[in-house]
C-alpha cells in the first residue's frame, strides 16, 4: 500500500493506523503514533488511530475513550480489511504474532511487531519470509538500540575510536517474575511464549551486540535454568506482567528463568550474555560494555541518559569519563533541549515509530530527501536474534558449542 509524503498545499498526509493488542505495549505504540508529528515534522505524516483489535471489552473501551481510536473490534481480519488502515502494529502475546503478521503481509500492510517475532526461529522465519515476499516495510521492537548513548557507542565502534574490539559483555537482569506467587500467564508456557527469558530479554541483548559491533553472533555455548518451577493459575485476564487475579491451584512453569552464554562473533570478537527474570532487586538492570585495544565504553538502562567512555592512556587520570547524552547523540535533540534532562523508555518507542514510518514512506531502506535515514530494526533483525536464542536453547540442551545461522538484510550489518 503506497503512502505519500507531505504535500505543500494540503499539509501533512493522514496515515491510518491499526493496532492489534491493547495491552501495555499496544498502548505505547498508540501513544507513539499520536506524538509523531510533533517530534518528526519533516516526515509530513499525521498518523490517525483508525482501529484497534482486541478481544477484551475493557481494552476496546480504553482504545476508544483513552487513546482516541475511531473504532475497536474483536477480529483482526475485520481490521485488516478496513481500507482506512494503512499500517499495523502487532502487540499481541507471542503465540499470535505469526498469524497476525502473515495476515498483515498478505493484506499488503507494513507492520511494526514486538519481539520475539515468533515463539521460535521457525515462526520468525515464516514472518520474515512473508514480509519479504509481500515487499512491505517492517519494524521489530528492539527499542534499547535507540537510546542516544547506545547510538553513540555504535558510532565509536564504527569509527575505530576504541581500536579493534576484543570483547563485549551484555546482561539484562529483571525481577518481574521473582515472586513465586506471580500468576502463571502465557509468558511461562513454552508453546505460547517460547524460551522464556531467552526470547523476552536476551533477544534484546543479542540485538544490542549485533547493532553496536556490526557483527553477527556466529556460535554460542550456554546454560539455562528454571528457578521457580510452579506458579498460581490466573482466574482473570489483565494488562502487564502481574496485574492478574489468581486462584489457589498452581501449575508448572514451562520455560527458562535464567540464561548465560558465551559467544563468538563473526569476526572473532568474544561476547558474554546473561539474562534473568527472577533476579530479586534488579528492576531492569540492562547493560552493555564494549572493550577494544584503544579503549572501552559502557551503558546501562538504569542510567539511560548517560554513558561512560575511556579512550587511550589517561596517565594519572586513567579511567572512565561519564558523558551525559545530548543533542549530538542519536535522536536526543528531538526530545530534550540539552544534556541533563532525561529521555524515557517511551521516547525510545517514539524513535522506533518514526523509523518505521520513514521506511513506510520512503520504501524499505529509507528516504532520500534529507529527512531521516529510516532503517528501523526489521524482520531480518528479528530473525537474526531468534536464530541466536534458538542456538542458545540447543546449546544448553546439548552442553556444547552450537553454530548460529546468519541472516541477510539486517540493519546492523548494513
Amino acid at each position: 500500500m503506497a503512502v505519500g509524503t507531505k504535500n505543500a498545499e494540503n499539509g501533512p498526509r493522514p496515515l491510518g493506523v491499526g493496532v492489534v493488542g491493547l495491552g501495555w505495549m499496544g498502548r505505547l505504540h498508540a501513544s507513539s503514533y499520536r506524538g509523531l508529528a510533533a517530534r518528526y515534522p519533516e516526515l509530513g505524516l499525521a498518523p490517525r488511530l483508525v482501529c484497534a483489535a482486541d478481544p477484551l471489552p475493557d481494552n476496546q473501551r480504553a482504545a476508544r475513550a483513552q487513546f482516541g481510536f475511531e473504532r475497536a473490534v474483536d477480529d483482526v481480519g475485520e481490521m485488516l480489511a478496513d481500507p482506512e488502515v494503512d499500517v499495523v502494529s502487532i502487540a499481541t502475546p507471542n503465540f499470535l504474532h505469526r498469524e497476525v503478521a502473515r495476515a498483515a503481509a498478505r493484506a499488503g500492510r507494513p507492520f511494526w511487531i514486538e519481539k520475539p517475532m515468533g515463539v521460535d526461529a521457525a515462526q520468525s522465519r515464516e514472518i520474515h519470509e512473508a514480509a519479504r515476499v509481500a515487499g512491505v516495510a517492517t519494524a521489530v521492537g528492539f527499542n534499547y538500540r535507540h537510546a542516544p548513548a547506545v547510538e553513540h557507542l555504535r558510532a565509536l565502534v564504527a569509527a575505530g575510536r576504541l581500536g579493534r574490539i576484543t570483547n563485549v559483555r551484555c546482561w539484562l537482569y529483571a525481577d518481574y517474575a521473582s515472586s513465586p506467587d506471580g500468576p502463571l500467564t502465557w509468558r511461562y508456557d513454552r508453546s505460547r511464549a517460547g524460551a522464556g527469558v531467552i526470547g523476552d530479554l536476551l533477544s534484546h541483548g543479542a540485538d544490542l551486540v549485533h547493532y553496536v559491533t556490526g557483527q553477527g553472533i556466529a556460535e554460542v555455548s550456554a546454560a539455562t535454568d528454571v528457578f521457580l518451577r510452579e506458579r498460581p493459575i490466573p482466574t482473570s485476564a489483565g494488562v502487564g506482567h502481574g496485574a492478574v487475579e489468581v486462584g489457589t491451584e498452581r501449575g508448572a512453569v514451562g520455560n527458562e528463568d535464567w540464561v548465560a552464554a558465551l559467544a563468538t562473533l563473526a569476526d572473532g570478537t568474544r561476547a558474554t550474555l546473561e539474562s534473568s527474570r527472577v533476579a530479586r532487586g534488579h528492576r531492569s538492570d540492562y547493560a552493555l560494555e564494549v572493550y577494544g585495544t584503544e579503549g572501552s565504553a559502557r551503558w546501562s538502562f538504569t542510567r539511560m541518559n548517560e554513558f561512560e567512555v575511556m579512550i587511550g592512556d589517561g596517565g594519572l587520570e586513567h579511567g572512565y569519563t561519564t558523558v551525559l547524552a545530548g543533542a549530538g547523540h542519536g535522536d536526543y535533540g528531538r526530545f530534550q533541549p540539552g544534556p541533563g534532562i532525561p529521555m524515557s523508555f517511551d521516547d525510545l518507542k517514539a524513535i522506533e515509530c518514526a523509523q518505521f514510518l520513514t521506511d513506510v514512506v520512503g520504501g524499505i531502506g529509507g528516504v532520500d530527501d534529507g529527512a531521516r535515514s529510516g532503517a528501523a530494526p526489521n524482520t531480518a533483525d528479528g530473525l537474526s536474534a531468534a536464530e541466536v536464542t534458538e542456538a542458545i536453547v540447543r546449546s544448553a540442551s546439548s552442553r556444547s558449542w552450537v553454530d548460529v545461522p546468519q541472516v541477510e538484510g539486517t540493519t546492523w550489518g548494513a
